[in-house]
């Protein structure tokens, strides 16, 4: 055959992406569904992940695992981990969605917020590719993809400093992975959306919302959709040869 056999790209991939139960990381997780992967849902809320389980279809149940777990706990990562093994023998692609955001002045930030908001957005992401790298160099393929922030490019808009510092962590933490497991057939890329439709921009004053709106050249918020078929795209197979970049989806707010 021209070229060799096909790898399986979709039908056959096994996914794992945190926060999935609600907004981005639920949108990702469904668009991975919608190409024939194996998804893992993880996610803090049993409730929000019952509610998915209810609500995807009866015919994409052997291909769905709902798993609820703080990312902070390595012990209940660990064990997650094994389950999906048992289950389907395999983990391809990690996305590290899971995070809080907060926007507590310095001033205000206790450590106990500090160390919280460190401690889900940036450890679990390396609590988490620690717990499936050795598979990943098992099978010598792999795609990870850090969900950061505009926020730690550019600084907060609407956040505090702390979820700034972890979001510029875990774009150090990709660029590290990146190197170290470059010749392991894995590839780990971060994107960095700014203002994107969440349940968390809901939150938003108005009058704060629109004027984000007016200083970003393309006029709008992003879509989650937008989000996530950038995710699908990185870890596809035709993303083999990007590594250790970071992808900016802010309609033009940051240019570089």
């Amino acid at each position: 055959m021209l070229g060799g056999p096909r790898i399986l790209d979709g039908y056959g991939r096994v996914a794992i992406i945190t926060g999935a139960g609600q907004g981005l990381g639920q949108s990702i997780a469904l668009e991975m569904l919608d190409e024939g992967k194996k998804v893992v849902f993880v996610d803090k809320s049993k409730q929000k992940l019952q509610k998915l389980d209810d609500d995807i279809d009866e015919d994409l149940k052997n291909k769905t695992m709902f798993l609820t777990l703080d990312v902070r706990d390595k012990d209940a990562i660990h064990d997650a981990v094994q389950k999906i093994i048992t289950k389907w023998g395999r983990i391809d692609i990690l996305v590290n969605n899971a995070g809080i955001r907060k926007s507590t002045k310095v001033e205000d930030i206790s450590l106990d917020e500090w160390e919280s908001l460190i401690s889900v957005n940036l450890t679990g992401s390396f609590l988490f590719a620690q717990a499936v790298i050795n598979i990943m160099k098992e099978q010598q393929w792999g795609r990870i993809i850090n969900i950061s922030s505009f926020a730690g490019q550019y600084g907060p808009l609407t956040s505090g400093a702390h979820y700034a510092s972890s979001k510029a962590g875990q774009l150090a933490l990709t660029k590290i992975l990146a190197r170290e497991l470059s010749q392991d057939g894995i590839t780990v890329n971060a994107i960095a959306p700014a203002i994107i439709q969440s349940p968390e921009m809901e939150k938003l004053d108005e009058k704060e919302l629109d004027e984000i709106i007016h200083n970003i050249p393309v006029g709008r918020i992003g879509e989650r959709e937008e989000v996530s078929k950038l995710v699908s795209y990185l870890c596809s197979e035709i993303s083999v040869y990007i590594t250790g970049a970071t992808f900016d989806i802010n309609g033009g707010l940051l240019m570089r």
